[in-house]
């Protein structure tokens, strides 16, 4: 049982601890939030009275073993360089930071210190994007793909009355590209590696940042493309395009159905199994095993997939003039 704490107290915050109380490895044992009452009504939720509002003070209890950030993403960096340097295991929401050098600078430190520092790319961890992953050899030569996070945010209704929300906001380092965009890049990562290149075509808003867009990444011998979007939605499923057929997901996340269809006898086959009640509890349970285990192997495997993935959303905000206030200031 790994006792952790928590900091940043918002939906998907609970929705972790759901998770990783309902995987059986986790015991949420406190708190951090910049205000005390905030904290202690979040832990009354789930029985904890141990609250914290400095991150120093929660680095040195030797207690906890682990925390988990949710954090607006322009903290995440700072709070977990702490953290990590007080030999504490990190679990942090994706982006994990604002720039590459900063995400290698955090893993160089867990390296340092013998701790974990994991992005929490939930998806890649479901077991149905697993068994798509199982059977892209089922298509022969990959022709194509295409992946798709595209869901309307009410945050975005603010953004048209002349507001700018902290997840659309360059100074917190936000936008749809890091926080949707992540998701189908990731799997793209996942499932084919890293991309020769990549464009990026995005709505830009007033204040600057972006609110959707198209992704393509090209690879050596075919593309994908991405669409992602927090301006718009859409309910157009994934797909792998190979030569022998085409492997269908429902959706990028929580994916309940993937579907074989056959390029010669047009039949098609469902591979998918019962998705997890929890979408987050086949993440906790892999993390904690991670660190359980000591799965160095695992956790490089993941590791190397985040520096991918954040080397992309650079280059495609930097190609669109999307640069967050803490690149303004280094």
């Amino acid at each position: 049982m790994i006792n952790f704490a928590i900091i940043g107290t918002g939906w998907i915050t609970e929705s972790f601890v759901e998770s990783a109380h309902a995987s059986g490895s986790w015991k949420l044992v406190a708190v951090y939030s910049r205000k005390a009452e905030t904290a202690a009504q979040f832990g009354e939720k789930f029985g904890v009275h141990y609250v914290f509002t400095s991150v120093e003070d929660l680095a040195q209890d030797e207690g906890i073993q682990a925390v988990y950030i949710a954090s607006p993403n322009s903290l995440h960096f700072e709070q977990a360089k702490f953290l990590l340097s007080h030999k504490r295991h990190v679990i942090v929401e994706k982006p994990a930071t604002s720039r590459s050098k900063e995400l290698n600078e955090l893993f160089n430190l867990a390296h340092e210190n013998g701790v974990f520092l994991i992005e929490a790319n939930r998806h890649i961890q479901e077991v149905n994007f697993k068994i798509l992953q199982k059977n892209l050899s089922r298509l022969g030569p990959i022709y194509g793909a295409s992946l798709n996070y595209a869901s309307y945010s009410s945050r975005y209704n603010a953004v048209l009355d002349g507001q700018t929300p902290n997840i659309f906001s360059l100074a917190f380092s936000g936008g749809s590209l890091v926080d949707l965009g992540v998701y189908p890049i990731a799997a793209a990562v996942a499932l084919f590696g890293k991309p020769v290149s990549q464009t990026y075509k995005p709505v830009i808003i007033p204040s600057g940042g972006d609110a959707g867009g198209i992704v393509v990444l090209f690879y050596e011998k075919f593309a994908v493309s991405c669409l992602a979007s927090k301006c718009f939605t859409s309910k157009a499923p994934s797909e792998v395009f190979g030569e022998k057929g085409t492997l269908a997901i429902n959706a990028v996340t929580d994916i309940e159905h993937v579907t074989f269809l056959d390029a010669r006898t047009k039949k098609s086959e469902e591979l998918g199994e019962k998705k997890a009640e929890l979408n987050l509890m086949e993440e906790a349970a892999e993390f904690a095993r991670i660190i359980e285990n000591g799965d160095k192997e695992a956790a490089g495997k993941l590791e190397e997939m985040s520096k991918i993935v954040i080397s992309i959303t650079e280059d495609l905000r930097h190609q669109n003039g999307l640069i967050f206030d803490v690149e303004k200031a280094a």
